[in-house]
């Protein structure tokens, strides 16, 4: 069967960081695209950030534009985005995304809650 599974969230105070993880099973990601996306309440999900299959081409909304990074490990078939400087604007369920030639599968998110 084929799935990601995101882990990493939980609640930080503004300022802290937080360290996504998504791990795939059933496939291999080396030769998908993967984005992580988010979905505060209330709100569309929205991108956040996208890299290549060879992890040479990166992209970013420019909300977290220098505080985020995303990044994979093939070997691992794991990818993550490392959140720093987070703002209570951050707080959503994030879900990761992997997709080839049109084809998507999606984690069931993990959430990130920013408050003091």
């Amino acid at each position: 069967q084929l799935q990601l599974v995101e882990s990493g969230g939980g609640l930080v105070q503004p300022g802290g960081s937080l360290r996504l993880s998504c791990a795939a099973s059933g496939f291999t990601l080396d030769t998908y695209a993967m984005g992580w996306f988010r979905q505060a309440p209330g709100k569309e999900r929205e991108v956040v950030s996208c890299i290549s299959s060879s992890g040479s081409s990166t992209n970013y909304a420019d909300s977290v534009k220098g505080r985020f990074t995303i990044s994979r490990d093939n070997a691992k078939n794991t990818f993550f985005l490392q959140m720093n400087s987070l703002e209570p604007e951050d707080t959503a369920v994030y879900y990761c995304n992997a997709n080839r030639f049109g084809v998507d599968y999606w984690g069931k998110g993990t959430l990130v809650t920013v408050s003091s």
